[in-house]
């Protein structure tokens, strides 16, 4: 196999649907907005809790239209697409409220979708009975690495996977709005590994999760550090770390934060690094005795996880509107990570292994 023989970025098959941004923060202003401008997304509208923020992101990409609020964005008739960036106990609302609107074709929802379960699940059949589109932004599906690996995993190269792990340790920016919530790492980082565990290999029938509380984090929480193990039908065992402490950051201190991935198989091992949080293009090397005949190869790519990989999330849903196709990114796929991720819950409250059904979902 050639490195051609790789599509670490998707191609852009659609892009005419005309979107309104809700919020101005650091994911918005710096990952979708900077995506959409590589990309050519037509962004006609911005609104954000600040109209004086949002009008200073809209300036900054040429946004024609700043709303004073985000409702308003959403009754705007221009607006085709609703891609929301916001506290995720406000998000539903707002999902609710462009569903009802008769011009808006399809919503870009943040993760997580909602704070429990039951209100992601009630959202999922709200968009279907509306028969509106709303997707989910799992954009480490989008990191190239992770989807090299799939595609690596898909034509066997690997063959059977006996063994996976994604070994973070970083130090994540947690929103002020998080202090107010009584979940933490696994709603809003483990959230991004367990979703792209489902995406390479499918759902897990164990969860067993053991926290700690990180000590660099000063508001109450409960899940600050977090281990979880995962096992999967064909006896996969998968384990998914965020250290979010990563040693005592402080000047003079070296930093070393990264983290890692590593998938182990019957024919053979891929391993790589996700750029974030230092900056650079996420990597894969791999060794297979059917296609490398043992040799380790690594691919190269120039793109990178932030925010390239936003470009991915709003094609998938650009195509969805389209086609008429089932996007990548469904609000129903994405129900089953917020069930692992409830699951990953529950094993830390009853200190035990518990099985995962995700028939209910």
């Amino acid at each position: 196999m050639t490195e051609t023989s790789f599509t670490p970025d998707p191609q852009i098959r659609f892009r005419d649907f005309r979107i309104g941004a809700i919020g101005s923060g650091m994911i918005m202003a710096e990952c979708h907005l900077e995506a959409y401008r590589m990309a050519g997304f037509p962004v006609v509208a911005i609104a954000s809790r600040t109209r004086s923020k949002a009008a200073e992101v809209a300036a900054r990409h040429g946004i024609p239209k700043t709303h004073d609020t985000p409702e308003a964005l959403i009754e705007d008739p221009e607006v085709q697409i609703v891609d929301i960036a916001y506290p995720p106990h406000l998000q539903p609302a707002l999902i609710r409220h462009a569903l009802r609107q008769p011009h808006v074709k399809g919503v870009l929802a943040q993760k997580p979708l909602a704070l429990s379960l039951e209100e992601a699940r009630a959202l999922r059949d709200e968009a279907k009975a509306a028969g509106k589109i709303l997707s989910v932004n799992q954009n480490m599906r989008f990191d190239q690495s992770i989807r090299v690996l799939k595609q690596l995993l898909d034509r066997g190269a690997l063959g059977e996977p006996v063994f996976a792990q994604i070994d973070m340790h970083a130090i994540p920016h947690w929103q002020g709005f998080l202090r107010d919530y009584d979940r933490l790492t696994l709603s809003n980082m483990s959230v991004h590994h367990l979703d792209a565990l489902r995406f390479l290999f499918g759902d897990p029938t164990e969860v067993t999760t053991v926290t700690r509380t990180d000590p660099r984090t000063e508001f109450d929480h409960q899940d600050g550090i977090v281990a979880t193990t995962l096992r999967f039908p064909s006896g996969l065992l998968a384990l998914s770390l965020e250290d979010v402490w990563s040693g005592p950051r402080a000047e003079g201190y070296a930093d070393d934060q990264h983290i890692n991935w590593r998938v182990e198989g019957t024919e053979g091992v891929a391993k790589g690094t996700i750029g974030w949080p230092t900056g650079a293009a996420s990597t894969l090397t791999y060794a297979s005795r059917k296609e490398t005949g043992g040799a380790w190869v690594t691919p190269q790519w120039d793109t990178m996880w932030f925010p390239h990989a936003f470009i991915g999330v709003m094609e998938q849903l650009q195509w969805a509107i389209h086609s008429g196709e089932a996007p990548a990114l469904s609000v129903a796929d994405n129900v089953r990570t917020m069930a692992l991720v409830e699951a990953a819950y529950r094993s830390i409250d009853e200190g035990r292994t518990v099985a995962h059904d995700i028939s209910q979902d």
